[in-house]
């Protein structure tokens, strides 16, 4: 499904991107083990384009493309099959959280210190945590904190609020 960035634009961008770049050079990038050795080594040109060029649905597809996602993973003493949604469920969570960082970036350069979170994808069953936050303003920069770092896993404001939660942040 596709997302609805509200403040995804040119100037957007750079702050993501920015944000990209400092994840690089911290040696901080998450890069998921479900990706496979050929996914692993194409991923950050892949994010690179998908941040300048695209969105979160291309670089799934892009993902899912020439096994870039392994078929199985590991879970104590057995393996499992990585499911068919696995792409689009890093491409998304990955975009979502560098659109956030970017956009707190944005915010803060523009003077603004709230954002506010809305809905930025319809899921069938909304999570009762991620209806409440719906409507809600958040600190750009503790935000911004918060998600540089905990990278790739769950914060501490609980945004984006998990997997395939389809929230989001905009200007307010």
């Amino acid at each position: 499904m596709i997302m609805l960035f509200e403040n995804l634009d040119d100037r957007t961008r750079q702050f993501i991107m920015a944000e990209v770049e400092l994840d690089i050079t911290k040696a901080k990038l998450y890069v998921s083990l479900r990706l496979s050795e050929i996914g692993r080594k194409d991923y950050v040109n892949l994010l690179k384009e998908a941040i300048s060029s695209h969105d979160e649905t291309w670089f799934a597809q892009q993902l899912s493309l020439n096994s870039r996602i392994n078929l199985t993973e590991q879970r104590k003493n057995t393996t499992v099959k990585i499911p068919v949604t696995a792409a689009e469920t890093l491409a998304e969570g990955e975009f979502n959280r560098f659109y956030i960082r970017g956009l707190c970036l944005r915010a803060l350069d523009e003077g603004i210190s709230d954002l506010e979170v809305y809905r930025a994808k319809d899921v069938i069953n909304p999570r009762p945590n991620s209806q409440a936050k719906i409507g809600t303003k958040v600190k750009a920069e503790k935000l911004l904190e918060d998600l540089r770092v905990n990278p790739g896993i769950d914060t501490a404001l609980g945004l984006p609020n998990g997997p395939n939660s389809g929230l989001s942040v905009k200007l307010s």
